[in-house]
This record gives structure tokens, sequence and C-alpha cells, in this order.
């Protein structure tokens, strides 16, 4: 519902771009939606929900990295994220040893050994519901403010407690926790 008539210099600038602005669907224009030629396509509706806590996640990657963002960051297109409760949780799961063992082969391999992380398969992990995110909170706190401190620091003890919380919400065994750890 905006005059793009009111900002002349916008307007200006987005013409520019010729065709490929047109939203009629024909070869080299965007695809038909019911918008102005300057509108966007996609809806913006969850905006929101980058001023949430969230776990920031690229669409390709090597390292499987699952980040924590408290801060508010908005992103761009190469970049997922995950909202809504208990996001420490998920976010010291995402990034465990166990998560890493079973899911790493999941994700489809691209040219470089790297991975594209997809929505469909992250929906599909079977993640175990916990009532209290306290002792995650802490630990995920514990590495921030480290690494916050000192990015070089090494916060593997930290990490390995998560470790030791994931194993026992998953009942895994010594022998399994072993396959897992590549000992």
């Amino acid at each position: 519902n905006i005059d793009i008539e009111l900002y002349p210099s916008i307007k200006q600038y987005l013409q520019t771009f010729g065709k490929r602005i047109e939203q009629t669907g024909e070869k080299d224009c965007r695809k038909k939606t019911s918008g102005k030629w300057f509108e966007t396509q996609d809806s913006i509706a969850y905006w929101e929900d980058f001023e949430k806590p969230k776990i920031i996640y690229p669409n390709m990657t090597k390292f499987l990295p699952f980040s924590l963002d408290v801060d508010g960051h908005y992103l761009n297109d190469k970049c997922f994220i995950l909202t809504g409760e208990y996001i420490y949780y998920l976010t010291a799961f995402f990034n465990s040893k166990l998560f890493r063992h079973c899911f790493a082969d999941s994700f489809p391999e691209l040219q470089g050994n790297s991975k594209e992380i997809k929505k469909f398969i992250i929906e599909q992990i079977p993640v175990k519901t916990i009532s209290d995110e306290t002792p995650f909170i802490e630990l995920v706190n514990k590495i921030l403010f480290t690494k916050k401190q000192n990015p070089a620091a090494n916060t593997t003890a930290l990490e390995s407690q998560i470790d030791q919380l994931v194993y026992k919400l998953y009942d895994l065994t010594e022998e399994e926790i072993k396959i897992v750890e590549g000992v």
C-alpha cells in the first residue's frame, strides 16, 4: 500500500533494473504475484523473529555451525534461523557430538565436502523434549562469555559437559558413547 510516486528517487533507482523487476512471471522477470512491480514478492511477516533469541545456521557449510543470537541480528539469504522455546538447549544439541555423529551424513553433500542444511531434514531430527533448560542455559552462556572474552579460548570442557547431558537425554550406553566419541 505504498505510493511509489511519493519516493521518486527510489522509483528511479528501481526502474534501472528494467524488466528484471517486473512481476509478470515472464522470462527474465520475477515470479507473477498480485503485488505492484516495486513490491517485495515474498512474505516478510516473520521479520520480528530476527529480534528474538534464535539459532543461526548457514545454508551451506563444512562444519555444521549453529550459533545462538540473543542480540537481534538480521541476516542475509545465506543463513536460516530457528526461534521458539528451549533455544539454548537446541543450540547445545545441534552443536553436540551426538548430532554431528548421527546427522552429518543426512545433509546433501555439495562440491568441496560442504553440506547443505535443508529445512526438511532439520524438521525430521528426533529432538528429545526437556522440562528444564537450566543446565544448557548455564553451559551455553559460559561458552559464549568465554568466547566473547577470548575467541581463541578452549571451551572443550564445557562442550564435553553438554555432550554428557545430551548422551543422558538419549539414554546412550557407554559403548554407544564410545562410538560417538570415536574412541
